[in-house]
């Protein structure tokens, strides 16, 4: 019988899960999990898992949630990560450090940093075998990966946020006024305040663009998800309210602060295409944002596919395979 693996991304938004029997990816699951809130909802998203978990042979993880604020450090937050997920997970456990590869714990614990935020290193890995010569695009919720896959640069957060592999703009979580501090508005620029009041997912709501299912958290008035509460969130941005006009006129401003992030992507994806020898030929895209991904490659006039296209999994899970794309890696890469 083939064996079961577990690929784990655990990151300070999202619990993301795939489950891999011997090369082939069988399910995947994204489940919102707010770490700002404590370690706790660790557990509750451990048990939320557990039809695709129950039975599995071994657990390969990846993190990023020891960025969250609730750790004094990221070397804390990786260790107390650590040691929740030994507490909860029975099978054979490793985790990934990077250019070190998957360790048990003890190794793990003993290098924490080479544990931090690593997952977008999975990622590169995986596609470098299976598509050489790609630039893997993985915009989640909050950051966006650009990693020339066959020779990433930069290896942590710091590093990359200099080198363009890392820019830190998500497709749904991201504040609006953290993109733009003005959009066009009835013929006029308008200047916005500079409070959280609507995110991009609020954005892409008013657009029609964004998937019912990849939203997961709550919004940043605790109100509800409809259009209409998104236009009123992001019209207050602007001192207004919505009613003072028409969907049309509030469309083309969304529109203006969507292109000004995608341009942020792009600004990054020509400074990785700017180092010398790169050799990048496609587009590998990733992350609930893939479709701006897919974006970005068209104005780069290259070829591009998605991730979850890449691996062997049925039709149903190339989806979440995609947007998951972190968990699949890990896991493929234990079994291979």
């Amino acid at each position: 019988m083939s064996k079961v693996t577990i690929g784990l991304d655990v990151g300070g938004a999202h619990l993301k899960v795939a489950r891999v029997v011997g090369s082939g990816v069988m399910a995947v699951r994204q489940i919102a999990w707010p770490l700002w809130q404590g370690l706790d909802e660790l557990d509750q998203s451990i048990r939320e898992a557990a039809p695709l978990t129950d039975d599995a042979d071994a657990f390969s993880v990846t993190m990023t949630g020891e960025l969250t604020e609730i750790f004094e450090s990221r070397e804390a937050g990786v260790l107390a990560i650590l040691d929740r997920l030994r507490d909860r997970l029975s099978g054979d456990l490793r985790i990934y450090m990077g250019l070190k590869g998957l360790a048990p714990p003890d190794t793990a614990a003993s290098d924490p940093l080479s544990v931090a935020s690593a997952n977008f290193l999975a990622t590169a890995a995986l596609v470098a075998r299976l598509r050489p010569r790609s630039l893997l695009i993985d915009m989640g919720s909050t950051t966006t990966d650009i990693i020339a896959c066959d020779r990433p640069l930069g290896l942590t957060d710091s590093e990359r946020l200099q080198t363009g592999e890392l820019v830190y703009t998500g497709f749904t979580r991201t504040a609006v006024p953290s993109i733009a501090t003005r959009a066009p508005l009835a013929g006029q620029w308008q200047s916005l305040a500079r409070d959280a009041f609507a995110n991009m997912a609020d954005v892409r709501r008013i657009l029609g663009t964004l998937p019912d299912d990849v939203d997961q958290h709550a919004t940043a008035d605790g109100r509800g998800k409809t259009q209409k509460e998104s236009l009123e969130r992001f019209a207050r941005g602007f001192g207004r309210d919505a009613d003072l006009r028409h969907l049309s006129t509030w469309q083309v401003a969304a529109a203006y602060i969507e292109e000004r992030q995608l341009r942020s992507m792009h600004d990054g994806v020509l400074q990785v295409l700017s180092r010398p020898g790169s050799n990048v030929q496609s587009v590998v895209a990733a992350g609930i944002g893939a479709p701006a991904a897919t974006q970005i490659a068209t104005r780069l006039a290259m070829p591009s596919e998605n991730f979850g296209d890449l691996i062997e999994s049925d039709d149903d899970q190339k989806l979440w395979a995609t947007r998951c794309a972190p968990a699949v890696a890990v896991a493929l890469l234990s079994n291979t």
